[in-house]
């Protein structure tokens, strides 16, 4: 399993996300996803540690915490759902169009 962190400062490098959660336990992995655009920060994170008893205790003792300014928001990540890159099913649209091919229906 993993943590997700929210609300991150968008300073914040992986070694210092890093060095937070070394307190806790082993530090297994640390994610800080970017904005593709700008590159810049999104302002959240994923962090996997050893073991689930050392998550809980990191969870415990950071959600709600300050750092950096800001009142972190911490607990257990949720698994990814499943999405297309159009947002939704397929299909038509109410203009007739399809999503697949462009065509108009009549």
């Amino acid at each position: 399993m993993s943590i997700y962190i929210g609300n991150l400062s968008y300073q914040v490098s992986e070694a210092d996300v890093t060095a937070v959660f070394a307190e806790y336990g082993t530090v297994k992995r640390v994610q800080l996803p970017t904005d593709r655009e700008t590159g810049r920060m999104r302002g959240f994170g994923f962090v996997e540690m050893s073991s689930d008893a050392e998550e809980d205790a990191a969870i415990e003792a950071l959600d709600g915490a300050e750092w950096m300014g800001r009142d972190l928001k911490v607990n257990k990540a949720k698994p990814r759902e499943n999405r297309n890159s159009f947002g939704g099913g397929g299909g038509q649209r109410r203009d007739g169009f399809s999503r697949n091919n462009f065509s108009r229906s009549y």
